[in-house]
C-alpha cells in the first residue's frame, strides 16, 4: 500500500534559489559515493528532506488528489523561510544537515502546523505500524506522541534535520565525519531559502520515495516577509 509524506525538500522546485539547488545537489552527490553505500541505505530510500508530516497511509475515503489540494491550500497561506547557516550534526548515531543553533523556531512552527493540518489524511495506526516503530524503545513521551500523531518525533520532540546517513558505527565515526565535512564544505554555513513543501510517495512497501508534487509558498523569498 502506498504511503505519503509531507517534506521540506530544498531545491525541489524549479524556481528555487541557487543555494537550495546547490545544497540538494551536494547531498545527492554524497548519497552517490561508493564508499558510503552501506551507511546510507535508508537515507537514500527516503531521499534528502526534512520531515514535516511523517510517511502515512491515506485514511479511508481520502485521495491523493485531495492531499495535494490540501498542500496547495496550506502553502498559499505561508511565506518562505530560511534554513540558516546549515551545518553537519550528529543526532543519536546518524548524521544530518541542521540549521544553526537557535535558528529553528520558524521551521519548528512550520512542522507543527503541517503535523496538524495533514493529520486528517492519516490512516489509524495498525499492528504493523506499531511493530515497525518498536515502541518499547521509545520514551513515555515519544510513545504518547506516536499513538496520537503516528510518529514520535513531533512537537516538543521535533528537530528540523535532513538525514545524510543511517546509524554510523563508532569505529567509522571519525572517517565519516571527516568525509562529510570535506564533502559539504562548499555549502556549509550558506543560508538556504525554503520556498515550498513537497508531497513524496512510497509507491510500494520498501520502495524508494519519489517526489510527487511541489507546493510553493505564497512569498517566494524570505526577504519578502520583512
Amino acid at each position: 500500500m502506498k504511503r505519503y509524506a509531507v517534506y521540506a525538500v530544498p531545491g525541489a522546485h524549479d524556481a528555487d534559489a541557487s543555494e537550495a539547488v546547490r545544497l540538494r545537489a551536494v547531498a545527492e552527490a554524497w548519497f552517490a559515493r561508493a564508499e558510503v553505500q552501506d551507511l546510507t541505505r535508508d537515507a537514500r530510500r527516503y531521499g534528502f528532506h526534512a520531515t514535516l508530516k511523517a510517511p502515512m497511509r491515506l485514511a479511508p475515503g481520502r485521495t491523493e488528489t485531495e492531499l495535494c489540494a490540501a498542500a496547495d491550500a496550506f502553502a498559499t497561506r505561508r511565506g518562505a523561510l530560511m534554513i540558516t547557516a546549515p551545518r553537519i550534526a550528529t543526532i543519536g548515531s546518524f548524521r544530518a544537515v541542521v540549521p544553526s543553533e537557535g535558528q529553528e523556531t520558524e521551521l519548528t512552527t512550520l512542522a507543527s502546523d503541517a503535523l496538524r493540518a495533514f493529520d486528517e489524511f492519516r490512516a489509524p495506526l495498525d499492528d504493523a505500524d506499531r511493530r515497525r516503530r518498536r515502541p518499547e524503545r521509545l520514551t513515555p513521551r515519544e510513545r504518547e506522541l506516536f499513538e496520537r500523531w503516528g510518529y514520535p518525533y513531533v512537537l516538543d520532540e521535533f528537530r528540523f534535520h535532513m538525514t545524510l546517513t543511517d546509524a554510523v558505527p563508532a569505529e567509522r565515526s571519525a572517517q565519516i565525519d571527516d568525509a562529510l565535512e570535506a564533502h559539504f564544505q562548499p555549502v556549509s554555513g550558506v543560508d538556504v531559502p525554503l520556498t515550498a513543501i513537497a508531497i513524496c510517495i512510497e509507491p510500494s512497501p520498501g520502495a524508494a520515495f519519489e517526489l510527487l508534487s511541489v507546493h510553493p509558498f505564497a512569498l517566494r523569498s524570505p526577504r519578502e516577509n520583512a
